[in-house]
């Protein structure tokens, strides 16, 4: 799919999309928590959609009445001797140890970038909590034979904290007792803070956070009641929303609505940069109004919040002065080597980046003009082009668009909801 996008004002209100971290989180709760859960406000995303298959499975029943979906679940067992990921790198770090679970040998796989991703995490971890594992050189296929038992065990989360939530997960549901596992050099925090929050939602045993260098099981955690019942609001999506902040900040006054402004997905620091960027913002408990106003150069790390990365990319590029940000380091394993393509795609519509060590470097502006984009299959890229092509100068176009349904389906309607002039072919 291509999509071409005209300079456009914007103007109006849009509800923010389902978060898809906490989707997914919300699913594998679901399966490990047992009972009836049902989902309200779900989401459609190819990622939230490969979570629901996946549990599905590992022995849940998923029916979708057309509003919710309703979970069903007697615990991690397992139908099947393959679990297909699709690209989400969150359901195959998060789903793993759960699938470890079973004693039987199970294939996990994915497709699109999620196949070049480094796993070897996995040969080195679950071996220690009694999991038979190989992998093809760290990289898809996982085959995992469990059970897994829970055991002190230190990890890495350098790379990423999706493989400390997927313990997290597995330890919980396994019913975990006076065992810890300790995290040296842990990135993302804030999502590690989400993943406790869905456990305690869902009645899961929650270890005890000891300054995000240790998380203790101890010997009183809830038990699981394959009985249970409970309902589950999944939250409005901070990462997609914020393109759409951006898009404010840009090119016209625009409202989001459902965006929880005490949540704790990482991304909602986006509302930071557009502050420290000089946008006209309201922020209210269940809403953030953008408009355009003088933007001006700003530092920001985004070390535990690397997927705003791209979108605050296209922010740098309409303000005045050298942005820095601050956690590069992040970028080289997502669906695309974000830092380069960033680098690339932007540089086509006059951007000029520099890769500095762990910085990017961006002196914004002096405008940008139309150009013919690639996403690169990933997903943010695409919606970032298109963002940013709104105050172009001239008619932009991204080749494969489409990328944007891993994580943001309606994210074309929404622009064009709001007043964006655009139009997608093939």
């Amino acid at each position: 799919m291509i999509a071409t996008i005209h300079p456009s004002k914007l103007n109006g209100e849009v509800i923010a999309p389902a978060s898809k971290s906490s989707m997914q989180r919300a699913c594998a709760a679901a399966l490990a928590a047992g009972g009836t859960t049902r989902l309200h406000n779900p989401g459609n995303s190819n990622d939230d959609n490969a979570a629901l298959e996946v549990i599905k499975a590992l022995g849940a029943n998923v029916h979708d009445d057309g509003a919710d979906i309703i979970i069903e679940s007697s615990g991690i067992r397992a139908r099947e001797n393959r679990v297909h990921c699709g690209e989400s790198g969150l359901g195959i770090r998060m789903f793993t140890p759960l699938v470890a679970m079973n004693n039987t040998a199970i294939s996990i796989t994915g497709e699109g970038s999620l196949v070049t991703r480094p796993m070897d995490f996995f040969d080195l971890v679950l071996p220690q909590v009694g999991v038979d594992v190989s992998t093809n050189d760290g990289r898809l296929p996982i085959i995992v034979k469990g059970p897994l038992t829970p055991q002190d065990i230190t990890i890495d989360g350098s790379l990423s904290s999706q493989f400390l939530t997927g313990m997290l997960m597995a330890y919980a549901a396994s019913g975990a007792r006076d065992v810890s596992i300790r995290v040296t050099n842990l990135k993302s925090k804030p999502y590690v803070d989400l993943t406790l929050s869905v456990m305690e939602s869902f009645g899961l045993p929650v270890p005890e956070n000891r300054n995000y260098e240790s998380f203790y099981f101890n010997n009183n955690g809830q038990k699981n009641n394959p009985d249970n019942s409970r309902e589950y609001t999944v939250e409005g999506d901070w990462s997609g929303a914020a393109f759409l902040l951006v898009a404010g900040a840009i090119a016209g006054e625009i409202t989001v609505r459902g965006l929880d402004t005490f949540s704790t997905q990482a991304d909602k620091a986006i509302l930071k940069a557009l502050i420290d960027s000089g946008a006209g913002i309201s922020i209210e408990p269940n809403m953030v109004s953008l408009r355009p106003m003088p933007l001006k150069a700003f530092h920001f790390d985004a070390t535990d919040c690397p997927d705003l990365f791209p979108p605050l990319v296209a922010l740098a590029a309409y303000c005045d002065g050298t942005t820095v940000i601050e956690g590069v380091e992040r970028l080289a394993h997502k669906e695309s080597n974000r830092a380069l393509t960033l680098q690339e795609e932007f540089g086509k519509m006059g951007l000029d980046i520099q890769l500095q060590e762990n910085l990017m470097i961006i002196k914004g502006g002096g405008g940008l003009h139309g150009a013919a984009l690639h996403s690169h299959h990933d997903h943010r890229i695409a919606m970032a082009g298109a963002v940013a092509a709104l105050r172009a100068t001239g008619t932009t176009t991204i080749e494969q668009a489409e990328a944007i349904n891993k994580s943001y389906p309606s994210f074309f309607d929404h622009l064009s909801q709001l007043g964006a002039t655009l139009k997608l072919g093939v």
